[in-house]
């Protein structure tokens, strides 16, 4: 396939495919699982797909590259859309399983596209992601680090995650400024899937402790969090209220939120 890249839609196209196996190769899917492919563009990944899953679904909001890719591809099915609006329970509803999404995402939209997977993370198995290397980094950075941050804590709290691989610069088309890695994320392994927590109350309580706390990360959690604990009426726990955003470990989060704003 040969596409111009368009700009606003942050195309950077793959074309080493020795980079594509190694992408495919991190899905632990089985052949008869559903795939949601984000991005195919030229459809470097998408080939090796097809010849691997019988479920394949792409999501591509180039009306060109979903022309060519029905054409080239006919056995698979083409959204053309925007992947923002996916409605990921539905679409795992009607594949009758948890989905395993796969993709090079455009970098302008990749906390969204993650975030909108972390919010349908019942309907998900797991995700195979090209992103930015500093946007790895911090999807998979531990406390005390200074990648660590809301991406960290809000991508643990759901999924296990882990940095599979860096990948240069020159293997596109357009060559981007920066570095990308290969980032994995094992829905249903997550902090809170052993703390007995209720997802939504994760999406939006937890979030809330989470985000307030980050927005100051340099002051205490006793000064970042004063406009929780003044509102619901709570002092923080000894333990907790001298220390600073980025020294507590995802779980502390949830406990916190249970202490400060409990589920019901």
């Amino acid at each position: 396939m040969n596409l111009k890249p368009i700009k606003h839609l942050g195309q950077n196209f793959l074309s080493d495919p020795n980079i594509a196996r190694k992408i495919v190769d991190g899905l632990e899917a089985l052949p008869g699982d559903p795939v949601v492919e984000i991005g195919p563009g030229t459809g470097a990944l998408t080939a090796l797909l097809a010849d691997r899953f019988e479920h394949l679904t792409v999501i591509e909001i180039d009306y060109r590259a979903a022309e060519l890719l029905r054409t080239e591809h006919p056995g698979i099915r083409v959204i053309e859309g925007d992947v923002l609006e996916t409605d990921w329970p539905s679409m795992a509803a009607a594949a009758g399983g948890r989905l395993h999404v796969i993709g090079n995402l455009p970098y302008n939209i990749t906390s969204e596209i993650v975030f909108g997977l972390l919010d349908a993370s019942d309907s998900i198995a797991e995700a195979v992601m090209m992103v930015q290397y500093d946007v790895a980094r911090r999807f998979a950075a531990v406390p005390r680090t200074k990648e660590y941050g809301i991406l960290s804590v809000a991508a643990q709290l759901s999924a296990d995650v882990e940095m599979l691989f860096p990948v240069s610069r020159n293997v596109f088309y357009p060559r981007p400024d920066v570095r990308s890695a290969v980032v994995r994320f094992d829905f249903g392994n997550g902090v809170a899937a052993g703390l007995d927590a209720d997802p939504a109350w994760i999406r939006k309580e937890v979030r809330e402790l989470v985000r307030t706390a980050f927005n100051q990360r340099r002051k205490t959690l006793r000064n970042s969090l004063s406009s929780i604990t003044d509102r619901v009426g709570l002092d923080l726990p000894e333990n907790v209220s001298g220390r600073r955003a980025e020294e507590l470990e995802p779980y502390e989060y949830v406990d916190l939120a249970r202490y400060l704003l409990p589920p019901g």
